[in-house]
């Protein structure tokens, strides 16, 4: 199949993943503004209110992976756990890791809420973003950076600031749903130590490879951890 990847349908794909990412930061912003989530409020229920809001703000939303709020202890589970609804304590962190899909584009797009004055669960607010932005500039800074080499940075910049990564991987592929039907679990779709390719290629189909920069640090010593995600490559 040939490529177009510079030509109207790569910036027609651009276009739509940036505008998927700015409804969902408009979608969070409208969550955090009405105290969606917050102590007292179940992660379930959570959810469900963010799901909501975004039928309302967008028109019905399908999402191309579940939606997660998750909290307390249960922030130091992996994705694929499925840990019992708890309820969001006062001096609490907790955070939302949504994949909605506008005009079937996805984004994919994560933050974390603390509650109270625990100066750990403070930092990890404020790392988490430091570090993304960190790990944004190592990718601009490396036309060839593979999978593996910004891995091993954000591993790096996480274990600087006190925090272990909690899953197996610093990203993945985004694109139009559903990404993961196309490409499974194969260690190319993701920013893991098992990719040995460059972040800057083409797809299978000749389009450009775009990606989600996905942060879950955690501190299991004292038994929490935060999350934070959106485009690496893009807005």
């Amino acid at each position: 199949m040939t490529s177009d990847h510079s030509g109207p349908e790569e910036a027609r794909r651009v276009a739509g993943l940036v505008a998927a990412q700015e409804k969902a930061i408009a979608l969070f912003g409208e969550v955090e503004a009405r105290g969606l989530v917050a102590p007292g409020v179940g992660e379930r229920e959570a959810s469900d209110r963010i799901r909501d809001l975004a039928n309302d703000m967008f028109g019905t939303t399908k999402h191309w992976h579940k939606r997660i709020i998750r909290s307390g202890p249960n922030t130091l589970r992996p994705y694929r756990d499925n840990p019992p609804d708890r309820i969001i304590g006062e001096d609490d962190v907790a955070f939302a890791d949504f994949g909605p899909i506008f005009e079937e584009y996805e984004a994919d797009f994560g933050r974390t809420y603390v509650f109270g004055d625990d100066p750990d669960k403070h930092r990890l607010l404020h790392d988490l973003p430091r570090v993304f932005d960190a790990g944004r500039a190592a990718f601009a800074a490396d036309p060839d950076i593979t999978g593996r080499q910004l891995y091993a940075e954000v591993a790096r910049l996480g274990r600087e600031a006190g925090w272990e990564i909690g899953i197996w991987h610093t990203g993945h592929l985004v694109g139009e749903f559903p990404h993961e039907v196309n490409d499974g679990a194969k260690a190319e779709s993701y920013i893991t130590l098992e990719n040995d390719t460059p972040l800057r290629r083409t797809d299978r189909a000749g389009r450009t490879c775009h990606w989600i920069l996905e942060l879950h640090f955690v501190d299991r010593a004292r038994g929490f951890g935060g999350f934070y995600e959106q485009l690496l490559d893009l807005a």
